[in-house]
């Protein structure tokens, strides 16, 4: 069976260059890098070397990075940290109703705790209007946290209008882009934003390391208490192969420029399926302004969950999740005003670094084999 994968949203395959960069931390640079001794000498350069790999990606500051286990930590980072920094300010955040659950759920959690939050809702197209999001401003807003681009149909937000805003009002802000990281420029300062979430596993480094971009001086609570790793904001000795391994990828990013070649294969796919699917066939998400590696396509009539149980070649997601036969559909199709008919038919086909045309042909023809429209 010639597998072939469509998911490098989900996760993408560590590159060998960055396989290679975490061996010498697993096998003998192995000194704590706090301690003082010949023994911590590697590894306090591998973070500093990591660092500053990672501040040429964001065109930042290396203090301005603070390393974490994830995407998830750094946006509870943020939202936590910053709540707890100025709660005796307000308590009042602002966020939108297409966020991950790793924005969503802390909210939730930070509501139990006396926040109040807006979910500010989008367009057809998951777009956020940033006249919504000011509208939504009050004198106890503290946060806005929106992210960059969307997980699952790709749609890239008006970042750097927000932080207009946001700044306008003296307003922190935050942006979740896990997803945009490797795939599009993400240069904080174009961006203009207070804080930044990055997850590793997007970008061809491994699983359980990220990093938070936090603006030189803005107000931010320390998510984990103890010693003072990560500039007193993260406590915990530093996972110093996987670190060394985000810089890594993250100067594979500056040196890949995947950007243009994932659009060129981006629409070519999708010419295929119009072409062969005609109405029968719709995008979802922007139709420029979205990811260039990202194809969220609503077969109309159909189940996706059955679509790609019947051809287990490819790797692809759904948004809908099934429960003792019955399908839920996307929250973010959802919020978007799908209609049930079109999001119970939603593939997210997501291409990589490693994705070629012929696998783009292969799929092609599974789908065509099993989809009769």
């Amino acid at each position: 069976m010639n597998r072939i994968y469509l998911d490098y949203n989900a996760s993408t395959p560590i590159a060998p260059e960055v396989m290679e960069e975490i061996i010498p931390y697993l096998q003998s640079n192995y000194g704590n890098p706090s301690s003082s001794h010949w023994a911590s000498v590697s590894t306090k350069e591998a973070l500093s070397d990591a660092r500053m790999k990672v501040a040429n990606m964001l065109n930042c500051f290396p203090d301005e990075v603070i390393f974490t286990s994830g995407g998830s930590e750094s946006n509870n980072h943020a939202l936590k940290g910053v709540y707890y920094a100025l709660k005796h300010k307000g308590n009042h955040i602002i966020t939108t109703t297409i966020e991950h659950p790793a924005i969503l759920n802390p909210c939730s959690f930070l509501e139990q705790l006396g926040a109040e939050v807006t979910y500010v809702g989008v367009d057809d197209y998951g777009k956020i209007l940033p006249e919504a999001i000011e509208a939504a401003i009050n004198e106890r807003t503290i946060l806005i946290s929106v992210m960059h681009a969307n997980n699952e149909v790709g749609t890239i937000q008006p970042i750097a209008e927000i932080a207009a805003i946001a700044e306008k009002h003296g307003v922190l802000f935050h942006t979740d882009a896990a997803q945009s990281v490797g795939k599009i420029p993400v240069h904080v300062d174009q961006l203009g934003v207070d804080l930044l979430s990055v997850a590793g596993h997007k970008l061809y480094a491994p699983k359980g390391i990220g990093a938070l971009f936090v603006r030189r001086g803005t107000p931010i609570e320390s998510y984990i208490h103890g010693a003072g790793h990560e500039r007193g904001k993260r406590a915990g000795t530093e996972n110093v192969p996987y670190i060394a391994a985000l810089g890594k990828a993250a100067e594979l990013v500056i040196q890949a420029q995947d950007e243009q070649r994932m659009r060129q294969l981006g629409e070519y796919f999708l010419e295929r399926l119009i072409s062969r699917f005609g109405n029968g066939v719709k995008l979802n998400g922007h139709p420029a302004d979205r990811l260039p590696n990202t194809l969220n396509v609503s077969f109309i009539g159909l189940d996706a969950n059955e679509i790609l149980n019947n051809i287990p070649e490819i790797a692809a997601s759904t948004g809908s999740a099934c429960h003792a036969g019955l399908t839920t559909i996307s929250p973010v199709l959802e919020a978007m005003g799908v209609d049930e008919l079109t999001a119970r038919g939603a593939i997210r086909f997501s291409l990589g670094r490693y994705t070629e045309q012929e696998h783009i042909n292969q799929a092609m023809k599974l789908l065509e084999k099993t989809i009769t429209i």
